[in-house]
């Protein structure tokens, strides 16, 4: 059976580190939790001779998991009835990321200064409009760990629903890098020797096999301009998407492009109704909630969209009315479950039920 290492605080808020047999990750935590423990870190050892090295040149700053994992053990700690600034406190010593670490460090100065945790966070890059929103709606509501469970439940989701785009991207990209280097290694391998061989025996070639050669002839001379070219296309295509204009153009051929439109569409309608869903949960108003959202949808068209909902929103009309003449971002299914939630008064738990459809059609 598996031994965890793992460190913990007990209900007087003192460390505990120590390992535990379990079967897997979630048992050691239960486990744990059971003995009244409120768990920090876990992690099984490493085995064998292992020796971490660190750059601080070249050390990453924190990411999207490191944000997921400070708001669970944010939250449970609050839960628990430690203090916020206890915990951050602890959070300050146990985070292993060093720029997370000094994040942290400048959070807590800032609310020992006398501001408010939102504020705190909002001076930081990391901590999106949504978290910093979400964070100022459990402060004025008395419930900040409750939003921060949210909000750490929301970013897990979010990690998992990356996972699975990169997996559903990975094997057609695989596939088309190796068709282009076999069709590479074909023409500029295979195609000359038997170009050779059918120009001794005198013959009239071919159409076809004229142009293959060609083509094969082109490559040889050309490989290194070709690359150039490459490398220069994607710098134009970098800037580009960069101007307003090109990124509109480029998005519109996101959601429309083979194989990656449709995904690309069912993750933006995933993230569109994930994110509103809980914003309306942790009682922001509906307009704030779309004005939000639109920042978080990765996709010009789809912001454009949702820009205009909330613009119809705020003139009165219901949110269905806005997504039902989008049908190609947001078929019908997603309009008439938004509709039935607008009418009986549960649209967060209707656009928690979409999100959750559309993140399992991305497998």
């Amino acid at each position: 059976m598996p031994v965890y290492q793992y460190k913990a605080r007990d209900r007087q808020g003192r460390l505990v580190e120590a390992t535990i047999e379990a079967e897997d990750l979630r048992t050691a935590a239960r486990l744990l939790r059971d003995r009244g423990l409120f768990v920090a870190e876990i992690k099984e050892p490493g085995r064998g001779l292992q020796a971490e090295v660190r750059l601080p040149a070249l050390e990453r700053g924190p990411g999207l998991k490191d944000l997921a994992i400070f708001s669970r053990q944010l939250a449970t700690m609050l839960g628990a009835g430690l203090t916020l600034l206890q915990s951050l406190s602890i959070l300050e010593r146990q985070t292993e990321n060093k720029k997370f670490r000094e994040i942290i460090k400048k959070v807590r100065t800032d609310i020992e200064g006398g501001m408010a945790f939102s504020e705190a966070l909002a001076k930081h890059k990391l901590f999106s409009r949504l978290y910093v929103n979400l964070v100022r709606a459990g402060e004025t509501s008395g419930g900040l760990d409750v939003i921060l469970d949210r909000l750490a439940t929301f970013l897990e989701k979010d990690l998992e629903l990356r996972g699975k785009i990169r997996s559903a991207m990975t094997y057609p990209t695989i596939v088309f890098i190796f068709a282009v280097g076999v069709a590479y290694f074909l023409l500029t391998g295979i195609v000359p020797q038997f170009a050779q061989i059918l120009t001794d025996l005198g013959s009239e070639l071919p159409l076809l096999t004229r142009f293959l050669i060609a083509v094969s002839n082109f490559l040889r001379a050309a490989t290194l301009p070709l690359v150039l070219l490459a490398v220069v296309l994607v710098f134009a295509y970098r800037w580009y998407y960069g101007t307003p204009q090109g990124r509109k153009i480029i998005d519109r051929i996101k959601l429309r492009m083979p194989v990656f439109g449709n995904l690309n569409r069912k993750t933006a309608v995933a993230r569109f109704s994930r994110t509103l869903a809980l914003l309306l949960q942790s009682g922001v108003n509906i307009v704030e909630s779309l004005d939000i959202t639109k920042g978080t949808a990765g996709n010009s068209v789809v912001e454009g969209i949702v820009d205009t909902a909330k613009l119809k929103v705020q003139q009165g009309e219901p949110l269905n009315l806005t997504l039902a003449q989008h049908p190609f971002v947001f078929p019908p299914m997603v309009s008439s479950m938004v509709a039935i939630g607008e009418e009986t008064g549960a649209l967060d738990t209707l656009l928690s039920k979409i999100a959750d459809f559309y993140e399992r059609e991305v497998d």
